[in-house]
């Protein structure tokens, strides 16, 4: 189960975002300084999540497109390890502010993303997440508007 909610993470969160006050597609979404040093996490439309291995999750969706197709946002997450058997089903830009993220691609291929560096997952990727902790700017596309 744990594995299935990794896939929708993301997901979850931009269905989510249908009930939140995200700005106005037509208006630039900034993330302020205050935002990036964690000051986001602190408004009324942030989504927290406490998953069943006990790690928690706190999501703000900054900008999401009037398709449905491509949004952004700021996510922290605690300690937690995952298996995305399944593909990612969603293409993904992250830039980590804090934290790492070891990546563990199917193929056998490791690549850990440190603080003060990007990384882009496709949505076919299938692998293992793992984590001590992070806070990211995440931007997504999804062709079928999830």
């Amino acid at each position: 189960m744990m594995k299935t909610r990794f896939l929708f993470f993301t997901a979850l969160a931009l269905t989510q975002v249908a009930f939140a006050k995200t700005p106005s597609p037509a208006l630039p979404a900034e993330l302020s300084k205050e935002d990036l040093a964690g000051e986001i996490f602190e408004r009324d439309d942030m989504i927290q999540t406490r998953h069943d291995d006990g790690h928690v999750t706190l999501d703000v969706t900054s900008m999401l497109s009037s398709d449905k197709k491509f949004s952004s946002g700021m996510y922290k997450s605690g300690k937690t390890r995952l298996e995305v058997n399944k593909p990612y089903g969603v293409d993904e830009f992250m830039y980590f502010l804090e934290g790492s993220v070891t990546l563990t691609s199917s193929d056998g291929t490791v690549q850990t993303i440190e603080a003060g560096e990007g990384v882009t997952i496709s949505k076919e990727w299938t692998g293992t997440w793992e984590t001590e902790g992070y806070t990211k700017i995440w931007v997504i596309y999804s062709a079928a508007g999830e």
